[in-house]
């Protein structure tokens, strides 16, 4: 039953680049153990086309991905978040709103891909770093029982998990 698995949000301020990788590197390595999300404190409205492209080379499909405020995940109606996740430095600055949930907070800063300026190389070349930065902080996730941790005990792992090689 998906509704009773643990809902993780990651959260950028655009929600088109680093939180959009988040979210799809979560669906994909965590099926069946948590329900994954993203958002962004002032969407840009569409994700960055080098996400799309590094999704469509791996095999995901993109339509269901978009760059949504993260005021959808506090009405009543809301999924359940139990981690919130920051992959940047200003949504991370930012006061979060009140989830549905009461969530474990983390931050997992890391360059923004979409920063990167030259051609399509250049850009796809950041968001392969991007990528494998998120795979390797989703894994250290995934390996621990985060799923029975105490609240504390989370938030701890978030901090390490964090401070991983890579972090902006």
């Amino acid at each position: 039953m998906t509704d009773t698995l643990p809902g993780v949000l990651v959260l950028c301020t655009g929600n088109s680049a680093r939180s959009i990788l988040g979210e799809a590197i979560l669906a994909e390595l965590g099926e069946g153990r948590l329900r994954a999300y993203s958002a962004g404190s002032k969407p840009k409205g569409v994700p960055h086309p080098g996400a799309l492209r590094l999704l469509a080379r791996r095999g995901i499909a993109t339509a269901s991905f978009r760059s949504k405020s993260w005021n959808e995940f506090t009405a009543a109606d809301a999924p359940r978040i139990d981690i919130a996740i920051t992959v940047c430095g200003n949504a991370a600055q930012e006061a979060c709103p009140v989830f549905i949930g009461a969530p474990v907070k983390g931050h997992w800063g890391l360059p923004d891909p979409a920063d990167v300026e030259g051609g399509d190389a250049a850009v796809d070349a950041a968001f392969e770093a991007t990528w494998a930065s998120l795979v390797l902080r989703v894994q250290a996730l995934l390996a621990a029982p985060f799923e029975t941790m105490p609240p504390a005990a989370l938030q701890d792992l978030l901090s390490e998990i964090g401070r991983m090689d890579g972090a902006a």
